[in-house]
């Protein structure tokens, strides 16, 4: 919701109405549509400090205090300042909210489960998005920022009545809670069906403990930061956001009120937002079903492919719009000669053709979020050994953000530099570039084991780019499972066995 609001923000401030007080020139639009995204890297590394001692649970509980404080600080806005203090707040809290919630979901959830509901995880945060562009139809963005309060105050509320992880529970000797946390979790069974469970999880815990005394140095843990088991997966990743954030769909997102204004969309431009968030949840939503069919492989390759045509096509027709304008419709004293004005009045009829860029824009936003706008979230949790799986997680996300602050940021330099067929040409040769790196780089890991991904970027063995799916499914005594009544979680499988 956060990453939506700066969407109905701008282009409110930037045209105000008659009795609004806040009026904002570019310079300081591009902040407000940035200044957020790189606050989130500095929540993501207390994210883990905040979580740890006081739990998943409560942690995310906690975080609400600073997006209700937030929404407040925007609903009574004054002055640029109260404007960006509310932004930094969001996305501190979003930051701090990383590690609570990333991690909750992976210590409760079976692993035949973790794949769909990590990209999962990632079309919830478009559907936040999409009820600020629903909001932003029917309502002034000061009335938005106080309907939002109720979802913080809701998150609140709702958060009471789940467990807390039982891992947590375990991590600090209250197996009592944490068989019953586990109970709730496996669909309210009985003790005895999670009690190889909470062994499994008090074991790890143990071992843990066990090993104390044999802990890496600090020297020894860095080094692994270094070595190719790292380097590389955190290379594929960097990319991934670099080209997700560079596709043109970022910018499109934030600034799409304006530029649907700006192409003279068919449709009112709060509809065509809203249409374009619908689309977003769309193509998020093929991912979630396609990917264990087709692996990620397949998908991300179409996506970036797709979405460099698109922004070559949108180039194009600007292009194509800027040789046809009439030379007297430049000379006129009224006309805006700025590059970034796309409703010049020349010798064709832009509006009859507004349904081109409109379309385009569109599909990019499809094409984007069936692939390359999840992959890396995705990726995270599979490409990193366990040494570095938690640190390169959160390395990943902070030089996500950073990608993501600075395509907004440069946004509309770029336009006025560019116009808009120089950067959406720009846009469609990242993701022509991007392609073909990956279609060299990237392997398939859909339905690989752990280890053999870990080889894989360790240089030891070489992984097919084929999705496994075990065709066979192996006999099981029906008894048996009725008794377990679907509570195995193999969280605990020694991936390091061949």
């Amino acid at each position: 919701m956060t990453l939506g609001f700066p969407t109905i923000l701008i282009p409110a401030v930037e045209h105000p109405k008659e009795d609004e007080i806040l009026r904002l020139q570019k310079s300081e639009i591009s902040w407000i549509s940035s200044i957020n995204l790189i606050v989130v890297p500095l929540g993501c590394s207390l994210s883990g400090i905040v979580s740890s001692p006081l739990g998943r649970r409560k942690a995310m509980q906690l975080v609400n205090i600073p997006f209700f404080l937030a929404w407040l600080t925007f609903h009574f806005s004054t002055s640029i300042g109260h404007l960006y203090g509310a932004l930094f707040l969001t996305g501190f809290a979003g930051g701090l909210l990383e590690a609570p919630v990333l991690t909750y979901v992976a210590e409760i959830t079976q692993p035949h489960l973790r794949g769909a509901l990590t990209a999962t995880s990632s079309m919830c945060i478009i559907l936040g998005v999409f009820t600020q562009f629903l909001f932003g139809l029917f309502m002034y963005w000061r009335t938005v920022a106080v309907v939002n309060i109720i979802f913080t105050i809701s998150a609140v509320i709702a958060l009471f009545f789940i467990p807390e992880s039982p891992h947590w529970l375990a991590s600090r000797k209250r197996y009592a809670e944490a068989k019953k946390s586990l109970q709730w979790l496996r669909g309210w069974t009985t003790a005895d069906a999670v009690e190889q469970e909470l062994k499994d999880i008090r074991a790890l815990y143990n071992k843990e403990k066990d090993t104390e005394d044999v802990e890496e140095s600090l020297k020894e843990k860095i080094n692994h930061y270094f070595k190719r088991s790292f380097l590389v997966p955190y290379f594929i990743i960097s990319l991934a956001f670099f080209v997700g954030h560079f596709s043109g769909m970022t910018t499109l997102q934030t600034y799409a009120v304006s530029i649907f204004q700006l192409l003279e969309a068919p449709l009112d431009k709060y509809y065509a937002t809203l249409v374009l968030g619908i689309i977003q949840i769309i193509g998020s939503g093929m991912c979630v079903l396609l990917v264990h069919y087709s692996g990620k492989r397949p998908l991300a390759l179409i996506s970036t492919a797709g979405a460099s045509i698109c922004c070559l096509l949108v180039a194009c027709y600007d292009l194509y719009l800027q040789t046809k304008i009439s030379p007297n419709a430049i000379k006129k004293p009224t006309l805006n000669t700025s590059n970034t004005n796309l409703t010049d009045i020349g010798s064709i009829d832009q509006q009859a053709y507004s349904w081109i860029p409109t379309t385009l824009l569109f599909l990019l936003a499809f094409v984007t979020h069936f692939g390359i706008r999840l992959l890396p979230w995705i990726l995270v949790g599979e490409i990193f050994n366990a040494k570095t799986r938690s640190g390169g997680a959160g390395l990943s996300g902070a030089i996500g953000y950073i990608f993501g602050f600075l395509t907004n940021k440069m946004y509309i330099s770029m336009v006025d530099t560019l116009s808009i067929w120089g950067t959406y040409g720009f846009y469609s040769l990242v993701c022509f570039i991007g392609s073909i790196i990956f279609y060299f780089i990237l392997p398939e890991t859909e339905g690989k084991k752990l280890n053999e991904i870990e080889d894989h970027f360790a240089g030891i063995r070489k992984m097919s780019n084929e999705v496994y799916r075990s065709k066979k499914k192996p006999k099981v005594d029906a008894s048996i499972l009725k008794d377990l009544k679907g509570t195995t979680n193999p969280t605990f499988e020694d991936d390091s066995v061949k």
